[in-house]
């Protein structure tokens, strides 16, 4: 499908709401506060199309990660800055995540539920169409030759991790799920998955204190008041 069709799809909706709805499970369509893709709210409620795939995916080889798995054109080109200011102080990610299909999250998605039960796998993986990794701006990254970063304590605690959730916000990342939110983000913390959102973005969103998910709900209100 084009993907300015499924955009007029997934906008048909806007509900003004003074803070993120309580955490559910439902398949309504995602919505976004400026018309623009990069923008689409997708959680455990709002979910894309099957068919939605994202514009100009390159691997992120381009960006100087040895994986040829994909992330739209973008992100990657933020992503590759990100990389090198962080090899220049000696710190070095390998990719654990990127893109995925609305299919391939339906196999990763059946696999946590077998692995933990659902009732666990939904709070640490999203059902397909609700993942923001079909976005292809959503990666999940490990300290290089490391382990999965979820088989750590913390991962933020290590020299990667730290310096990620320090630092990626100036390259138009964010962190999706941080500690102690799960509340208002609907899953448990992710101290590894991080959303590309452009720089002016992350930067507006790591000013307000506000999580992504509650930033785009003052957008998506904002946009519904005006006349």
């Amino acid at each position: 499908m084009r993907l300015s069709i499924v955009l007029g799809l997934l906008t048909l909706f806007v509900t003004a709401v003074a803070a993120p709805p309580p955490c559910e499970y439902a398949d309504l369509p995602a919505l976004t506060p400026s018309g623009e893709w990069r923008h689409l709210l997708v959680d455990t409620a709002y979910r894309l199309p099957a068919q939605f795939v994202p514009p100009d995916l390159v691997p992120v080889r381009n960006a100087g990660l040895a994986d040829d798995r994909p992330l739209t054109a973008a992100a990657v080109a933020d992503l590759a800055d990100l990389v090198a200011a962080a090899a220049a102080e000696g710190i070095h990610f390998e990719l654990q995540s990127a893109y995925r299909s609305f299919d391939y999250q339906q196999r990763v998605f059946a696999g946590w539920v077998e692995t933990l039960g659902r009732e666990r796998a939904l709070l640490t993986s999203a059902r397909p169409g609700h993942s923001e990794h079909q976005l292809g701006t959503a990666l999940d990254l490990r300290s290089a030759g490391g382990p999965a970063p979820w088989d750590l304590d913390d991962w933020a605690e290590t020299r990667e991790g730290g310096w990620l959730a320090e630092n990626a916000w100036r390259f138009g990342f964010l962190m999706s799920y941080p500690e102690g939110e799960t509340e208002v983000t609907c899953y448990a913390y992710e101290p590894w998955h991080y959303r590309w959102v452009g720089r002016p973005t992350a930067a507006a969103v790591e000013a307000s204190g506000l999580t992504l998910r509650e930033w785009l709900w003052e957008r998506l209100e904002e946009a519904d008041e005006k006349p």
